[in-house]
């Protein structure tokens, strides 16, 4: 453990002296005295005041998108109950967010809160940055475990330890563009039983400019003007249907399982939308979001927080649970935004930062309408489905198949340097399914013999 927290102090100190010499920037000169948190002057983040009080909190998370005004929302309805409380919100997309927060957590000069991942404990809380939270429960504090699922409970533990105060339990579904399915004549909510049912309705909403799905003759697969789905974002896509087909990464006794068969049928199957079937996009450059928008794609494997969008656009959509694509077992990718204290925070700073963090938690009616299922089950199960499609349906799936990650100590760089980038490449026609799976299995496999 000693080896890896040097090694992260390196890095983090390697990522400031490239942030001090790569540009003007007077964070990074300034004394810790002299800044309440260590990114505040930073260029790259959103900045947002609430209230005007002399408590002052600062609050750092990733939510850089319309989930995040909502949230800015919440905040501000919170400094007006209580004046004598000011909330500088901070920010940055998730990547900046993680080094910045490391170097804060590093340097002694944290937020007083901030937004982690359930499967980042481990990453954080082996390094004692984190503060324990068992008292935000019963019956020391006013929460009550029975509220939560038991799966989720758990993924809060680290060593003895409990970590963190749930906001919400997002993740994965599929948004379906009405108009193309009508147009089509298909049943918007004719959801797909299986793999080869999923080809199949793609296959029929793929239109090139003549008119023509994919198989007919003569259709032309370089002048695809409606695509009948598209890969998204790919961890989680990739993990639904590694579960889904009795797979995973690891097999959490420190070998990676990428290399498996079924890894191999889960990859191929998102290779062969693109390469076989022609009913996907080649990933690199596609913008998912703004062509179902423009009605270029029909059906779109996509998160919870897409919600916003789909409502300011006006669009016309359906909502279904993730399909079975695999044939093992149910499973979709679920994670939480949790919202977590450094360990040092005390006194009345402590305090004011547990109160704000009470509100929020007890305000995630209001968290749903960014399309977040709240992590309070008696919350989520109280939902209007009228007034919040995405957050009832998907926070229904993901009770009764929903899946977090695995946690580990190195679970960032597992993800971004280990399996990721192989999975993009395959996907961008640079590797076969069966190099990118051996070198994504290669790295990750490197990272779990450091014995973090």
């Amino acid at each position: 453990m000693k080896k890896f927290w040097m090694l992260l102090l390196a890095a983090v100190l390697s990522s400031v002296m490239f942030v001090s010499c790569g540009k003007s920037d007077s964070s990074a000169s300034a004394g810790a005295a002299d800044a309440p948190a260590a990114a505040e002057a930073e260029s790259d983040s959103i900045v947002t005041e609430a209230g005007s009080g002399d408590m002052k909190i600062v609050f750092w998370n990733g939510l850089t998108g319309s989930d995040g005004v909502t949230l800015d929302g919440i905040i501000q309805q919170y400094t007006e109950v209580h004046p004598e409380v000011s909330v500088r919100v901070e920010k940055m997309v998730w990547d900046t967010y993680f080094d910045k927060l490391l170097t804060s957590l590093v340097s002694g000069n944290p937020p007083d809160m901030f937004l982690l991942h359930e499967y980042e404990i481990p990453q954080f809380a082996s390094q004692g940055v984190l503060m324990d939270t068992s008292d935000f429960f019963k019956p020391a504090g006013p929460l009550d475990k029975a509220d939560f699922e038991p799966e989720y409970l758990s993924a809060l533990n680290y060593e003895g330890g409990f970590y963190g105060v749930p906001l919400d339990r997002h993740g994965w579904g599929v948004v379906v563009n009405n108009k193309l399915f009508d147009a089509a004549g298909i049943d918007p909510m004719a959801v797909p039983a299986n793999a080869d049912e999923f080809i199949a309705l793609a296959t029929s909403l793929t239109l090139d400019a003549n008119g023509n799905n994919p198989g007919d003759a003569g259709f032309d697969a370089s002048n695809v003007v409606q695509w009948g789905t598209v890969a998204s974002w790919m961890k989680p896509n990739f993990l639904t249907v590694l579960w889904q087909n009795g797979g995973d990464w690891t097999d959490g006794n420190g070998k990676a399982t990428l290399d498996t068969p079924e890894a191999k049928k889960t990859l191929q199957f998102w290779y062969d939308l693109i390469y076989k079937y022609q009913v996907a996009p080649v990933p690199a450059g596609f913008d998912g979001w703004q062509s179902f928008a423009n009605d270029m794609v029909a059906i779109i494997p996509e998160g919870c927080w897409m919600f916003n969008f789909l409502e300011d656009n006006e669009m016309d959509y359906s909502v279904w649970e993730y399909p079975q694509l695999g044939d093992k077992q149910p499973a979709v990718w679920t994670s939480g935004h949790v919202m977590y204290m450094p360990a040092g925070l005390s006194g009345e700073k402590l305090d004011a930062t547990k109160d704000l963090i009470s509100y929020l938690f007890n305000n995630t009616t209001k968290w749903a309408t960014a399309g977040m299922p709240p992590a309070s089950m008696p919350v989520r199960n109280n939902l209007d489905p009228a007034d919040v499609p995405i957050a009832v349906t998907y926070g229904s799936s993901f009770a009764r198949q929903g899946r977090f990650d695995n946690g580990h100590t190195a679970i960032t760089e597992i993800i971004d340097n280990g399996y990721a980038p192989e999975l993009d490449a395959c996907l961008n026609g640079l590797k076969s399914v069966e190099d990118a799976l051996r070198d994504a299995n290669a790295a990750v496999q490197a990272i779990l013999d450091r014995g973090f």
